[in-house]
């Protein structure tokens, strides 16, 4: 046979009827989800409502709650049980679960229950985290997922994004609460009326939280200034509120005269990393006006404002120089019922997504928004801020990825 017919014949079986090349399927996996019940200071959050448990549950995974979990939030141990969860009674029942869901970070005791190659996914919270923490997770074995830094496809941090939405509104409904008599306040209505002046709000930070706090105030009929040194975040926050507003870059001349006027301050100045600048200093709260209000976001960073101090739930406020001061770091757990579901907005995909990829493993090395919240994985630190931090050793999480 010439070389052309061989050509002919080659081509001849290229179009016969071939075996067919069916895709093989990832093998699902089935997770075992734990929730123990949040010991921090008056947190009340869940990472998960029983709307997003059915749901999980439906999917084949098994969700293990302790019981009084969902209280804070006005969701009862009945809630979830008739969605398919098993309640347990002990903190340590939970703890035996291969992933342990969280909002706050777990403490030191909570960390010696937990056991060897566990996956943890909960708040990071840098600043309060003592060195023998991260350490204790690294003795553990590990994989901790902080899920305040994994980022969905946009390259958005969603939950910081939602629960910064949350604390923005928030903020400016404390302040006129706190503007009113019903807390011996100067009696003023927040936004007033015709005839009277408006509220005058001062906004420091045009990020999230400044955005959706400047939202709340023009809708509440209030006179609002935006202080931000980028000023890309300045025009994007025109923009968005569909509003003309006065916005200025930080100058401490023009802020101290913005001040003076003032009859609430919002302290929302973003940092990524480390604590936040101070803006606004001691002399200029000094010359304030006696009853306006000073709401500091800020102050789970350490507050942009120099008189800031970390308050609670319990007692909210201080006075100082006559200007009252709100600075409770954790503004999302006072809507504790709100905050959950959009924290299970955010976690309920990222969970059916593991399950689907067929475990941790692959989703990690699927999705780059996922190993950008891995600071543990399987005990060794792989975040490069945290060990220079902290004085510890790291691995980039790309490198154990290739080696797996």
């Amino acid at each position: 046979m010439n070389t052309s017919d061989e050509l002919l014949k080659s081509l001849a079986q290229g179009f016969m009827p071939q075996e067919e090349m069916l895709e093989v399927a990832r093998k699902k996996s089935s997770l075992q989800i734990g929730i123990p019940k949040e010991t921090s200071l008056q947190e009340k959050r869940v990472p998960l409502v029983p709307d997003a448990v059915a749901v999980l549950v439906n999917n084949g995974h098994e969700v293990i709650i302790e019981t009084g979990v969902g209280e804070g939030a006005s969701f009862s141990d009945r809630d979830y049980s008739e969605v398919g969860a098993q309640i347990v009674f002990s903190t340590e029942e939970v703890y035996k679960a291969s992933m342990i869901l969280k909002v706050e970070p777990p403490s030191l005791q909570e960390i010696d229950m937990m056991q060897q190659g566990q996956l943890l996914i909960s708040a990071l919270q840098l600043p309060v985290q003592p060195k023998n923490f991260l350490k204790k997770l690294m003795a553990k074995k590990v994989t901790a997922i902080a899920f305040d830094y994994i980022k969905d496809p946009q390259g958005i941090l969603p939950i910081v994004s939602a629960m910064s939405e949350i604390a923005g509104n928030a903020a400016i409904l404390i302040a006129a609460e706190y503007l009113s008599n019903a807390h011996n306040g100067q009696g003023q209505l927040f936004g007033g009326i015709s005839g009277v002046s408006s509220t005058e709000v001062v906004i420091l930070g045009a990020g999230t939280v400044g955005e959706f706090a400047t939202r709340t105030a023009l809708g509440l009929g209030a006179s609002v200034k935006v202080f931000d040194n980028n000023t890309h975040k300045l025009r994007r926050l025109q923009s968005k509120v569909n509003h003309r507003v006065y916005t200025s870059v930080i100058q401490p001349t023009v802020l101290a005269k913005a001040l003076e006027t003032a009859d609430v301050v919002i302290g929302a100045i973003s940092t990524t990393i480390g604590r936040a600048p101070i803006i606004v200093t001691e002399e200029m709260v000094s010359q304030m006006k006696d009853g306006s209000v000073i709401v500091d976001v800020s102050i789970d960073k350490g507050g942009c404002i120099e008189t800031s101090e970390v308050t609670n739930h319990d007692a909210p406020i201080f006075t100082k120089y006559g200007v009252i001061h709100y600075c409770v770091p954790n503004i999302a757990s006072r809507v504790a019922r709100t905050a959950s579901y959009a924290l299970s907005n955010v976690i309920t995909p990222t969970i059916l997504d593991t399950g689907d990829a067929g475990g941790l493993e692959t989703m990690i090395k699927s999705y780059q928004g996922m190993q950008n919240g891995v600071y543990i994985y399987k005990g060794i630190l792989t975040n490069k801020y945290l060990a220079e931090t902290f004085s510890l050793p790291y691995k980039d999480i790309n490198l154990l990825l290739m080696a797996m």
